[in-house]
């Protein structure tokens, strides 16, 4: 598993709502945030009491002295979030993993650089998270399940044990996943929905049980 990286200095990327919620995250995991790198038109402005302190163009100026993590939410899909991860690495930049003060981890659990657990989620033995990944507040992922790269785990759902989420996926809010279901890459699951079959086709679903309302390029 990868550890809390305790008292180390740390550049968010991305100065949104979800921004906020990775602050107060951060700051119980004992990391000392240096600053915001954000749009330019929002520079000199705060979130949290922290400043904007540029855009992402300036990540290597703060690769020596910093590691870094990505804090946009999943808009439409990971693609942004994937760039500015590569940016950071391409710029030889450290991503951080962050884990909540209040959050359960198995130390039997694997988690990605990037990734970021919220308060109150638990990740069991054996699961294994990507990179660069979202496990929001009171996520539970059961044992043996995968995380795929670049997936936002919401609010309260519950991966159950030996479950496989294709990357870049959304899984909604208090969504809950049948124990042994596979997830193809690249879906977004619908808040409230009960994903009982594996998924074929990349694509919306919703619902209970959960089918593809909309098919994804």
């Amino acid at each position: 598993m990868c550890g809390k990286m305790e008292h180390k200095k740390l550049i968010l990327v991305g100065g949104g709502g979800h921004c906020k919620s990775v602050i107060d995250v951060a700051e119980s995991a004992g990391f000392q945030i240096q600053g915001i790198l954000d749009f330019p038109e929002n520079g000199g402005k705060k979130v949290l009491g922290y400043s904007i302190v540029g855009t992402d163009d300036q990540i290597l100026d703060y690769v020596n002295d910093a590691v870094f993590v990505v804090t946009v939410g999943h808009i439409k899909d990971a693609a942004l979030r994937i760039k500015l991860h590569q940016k950071i690495v391409d710029a030889g930049g450290t991503l951080a993993t962050i884990i909540a003060s209040t959050a359960h981890v198995s130390k039997y659990a694997q988690i990605g650089e990037g990734s970021v657990i919220m308060h109150q989620a638990v990740v069991n033995a054996d699961a294994i998270i990507g990179k660069g990944c979202i496990i929001n507040t009171f996520v539970n992922i059961e044992h043996d399940a995968k995380i795929g790269d670049y997936c936002h785990i919401s609010t309260g759902a519950m991966i159950n044990g030996n479950c496989v989420v294709g990357s870049g996926t959304f899984f909604g809010s208090q969504s809950v996943m049948v124990n042994g279901i596979e997830i193809v890459s690249g879906c977004v699951i619908g808040a409230g929905s009960l994903v009982r079959k594996n998924t074929t086709q990349k694509g919306i679903y919703s619902g209970n049980p959960a089918t593809l309302k909309i098919k994804l390029p």
